[in-house]
C-alpha cells in the first residue's frame, strides 16, 4: 500500500504540470508551417550526448526514446526525472537581426519497477513548439503582375501553441536480461492557433484590414514500440543494439476558422465555421542505435531515425510543397574517469556529442539542415539509501542553415538542466 501511495503522488504530481510543460519554447518563424518545431525527447545523460537512446540502456536514467529501456532498472529502486531548459535565440534574414530568450518546464517522468523482469514508466513530455512573431511590408501586385511600390500592404503573422503528451509504458526482459521489448501508449493532445492580419496602406485614414484566425484542436494516441539487445563481451564490457518503430496515423482534430473584413473601425463582413478530423497525421518513424560500454566508466553510442513525412496530410498545406521526409544522425559519448574512487571530481559524469538532421518542412520547395554539438556533467548527489542520485547539465548549440540566402537563419544555445531522483523505495529492511 506504501508503495502504491508513493507512485500515486508522483502521478499526481506529473498531471498538474501539463499547462507547465505546453507553454511556449520557440520565437522561429518556421514555426509558422506544420506541427512546428519537433522537440527533443530525450533525457539526462543522452541529451549531451547528441540526443541518443535508442541503444542507451542505463539503470539510473530514464530514457523513453526506447521503451524497452525501462527494464534495465534495478528492481528495488524508483526513479523520478524532472527537466528545465532555457534557450538564447538569434534570428537572420540578411536584413533585421533579432534576438529572443525562452525557457520553461519541459518534461518530468517516473519509472519503477513490477516484477524483476518487468518495468513501467509515465510521464509529461512535449510533442512540439509553435511560437512565432513577425510582419512585412509588401508592394501590391497590379492585374498585370507587376509590384506597384507606392501601394503596400502590411502583413501580420502570428501563432502560438504545441503538441504534448502523456505517456504510460512498459518493457520486458527475456534471454536473461540480454533482450528486451517495450512499449509506449501516448495520449496526444494540444491547441494550434495561427493568425494573420492584412492591411491595406492605400487610406491610412480608412484602411482595409483582412483578418484570418484558424486553430487546430488534436485530441488523440500514439504508440511507440522498442527493441534492445545487449551482448556481453566479457564481465566488463558490452554492447547494446536497439531500434523503434512508431506507425503511422490519423489524428482526431477540430479545425477552428474565423475571417473578418475590416474597413476603418467597422466589421464589414465575418465569417466562421468549424470542421471536424481535416486529414492530419504522423508519420511512420523509424529508429536504430548503439551503445558500447566498458568498466561502466566508458559509453559511446550512436542513433539513425528515418520519418517518412511526405505521406502526411495537414490541414492548409500542400503535402507535397511543405512535408519531406526527414532523418536524424546523433552521436556521443560519457566518460566517468574513476567511477568507484573516493573523489568527487572522479564519480562526475563528462559527456559530449553532436547531431545533425534535414527539415520536415519545405517552404517554397526549399528546407533547412541543423547542425548541433553538446557538452553535458552528470553531477552525483549525496546518496540516499545506497543509491546515488544526479544532476544533469547539458550545454548545446545548434545552427539552424536554410538551403537558399532569403530563408532566415537561426541560432541557439540551450541550456538544459534535468534532476533524476534514485531512491530504494521497493527496498525491504529488518530491525534488529
Amino acid at each position: 500500500m506504501l508503495k502504491f501511495k508513493k507512485v500515486t503522488i508522483i502521478s499526481l504530481f506529473i498531471l498538474s504540470q501539463l499547462t507547465l510543460v505546453a507553454q511556449n519554447n520557440t520565437n522561429s518563424p518556421y514555426t509558422r508551417y506544420g506541427y512546428g518545431e519537433l522537440a527533443d525527447k530525450s533525457f539526462g545523460a543522452g541529451r549531451a550526448m547528441g540526443g541518443i537512446g535508442y541503444g542507451l540502456r542505463s539503470s539510473k536514467q530514464i530514457n523513453t526514446l526506447n521503451p524497452a529501456s525501462y527494464s534495465s532498472m534495478d528492481s528495488l529502486t524508483f526513479l523520478f526525472d524532472l527537466g528545465v531548459a532555457g534557450q538564447l535565440s538569434w534570428f537572420d534574414d540578411s536584413f533585421n537581426k533579432q534576438k529572443n530568450i525562452n525557457g520553461n518546464l519541459e518534461y518530468v517522468a517516473l519509472q519503477f519497477p513490477i516484477k524483476k523482469w518487468l518495468a513501467m514508466s509515465a510521464g509529461l513530455l512535449p510533442f512540439s513548439y509553435v511560437g512565432y512573431d513577425f510582419g512585412s511590408v509588401e508592394p501590391d501586385i497590379l492585374p498585370d503582375g507587376t509590384a506597384d511600390p507606392t501601394l503596400t500592404s502590411t502583413r501580420l503573422y502570428n501563432g502560438s501553441g504545441g503538441l504534448t503528451q502523456l505517456y504510460a509504458g512498459a518493457s520486458v526482459n527475456f534471454l536473461k536480461r540480454r533482450l528486451a521489448v517495450g512499449a509506449n501508449f501516448s495520449y496526444l493532445f494540444g491547441n494550434i492557433t495561427y493568425e494573420r492580419t492584412l492591411t491595406n496602406n492605400t487610406d491610412v485614414s480608412n484602411p482595409t484590414v483582412i483578418f484570418s484566425w484558424q486553430k487546430i484542436r488534436v485530441s488523440d494516441v500514439k504508440m511507440d514500440f522498442g527493441i534492445q539487445y545487449t551482448h556481453p563481451f566479457s564481465a566488463r564490457e558490452r554492447f547494446t543494439v536497439g531500434a523503434t518503430y512508431s506507425p503511422k496515423n490519423q489524428l482526431s482534430n477540430k479545425v477552428y476558422h474565423i475571417e473578418q473584413h475590416i474597413q476603418g473601425s467597422s466589421v464589414v463582413s465575418s465569417t466562421g465555421d468549424t470542421t471536424k478530423n481535416v486529414p492530419m497525421g504522423l508519420p511512420d518513424s523509424y529508429g536504430v542505435g548503439f551503445t558500447y560500454v566498458k568498466d561502466n566508466k566508458l559509453t559511446v553510442g550512436a542513433d539513425f531515425l528515418y520519418e517518412q513525412w511526405k505521406k502526411v496530410d495537414f490541414p492548409f498545406v500542400d503535402k507535397q510543397t511543405y512535408f519531406d521526409n526527414r532523418f536524424r544522425i546523433g552521436a556521443g559519448a560519457e566518460f566517468i574517469p574513476k567511477y568507484m574512487g573516493k573523489s568527487y571530481f572522479g564519480k562526475i559524469n563528462y559527456r559530449v556529442g553532436a547531431h545533425y538532421s534535414n527539415s520536415y518542412l519545405k517552404i517554397n520547395d526549399k528546407g533547412y539542415n541543423e547542425f548541433g554539438g553538446s557538452v553535458g556533467f552528470g553531477l552525483p548527489l549525496p546518496q540516499l539509501f545506497g543509491h546515488t542520485s544526479m544532476l544533469n547539465i547539458s550545454l548545446e548549440y545548434v545552427k539552424v542553415k536554410p538551403e537558399v540566402s532569403t530563408m532566415i537563419d537561426e541560432q541557439y544555445f540551450r541550456f538544459t538542466l534535468n534532476y533524476t531522483f534514485n531512491e530504494g523505495w521497493f527496498r525491504k529492511w529488518k530491525l534488529e
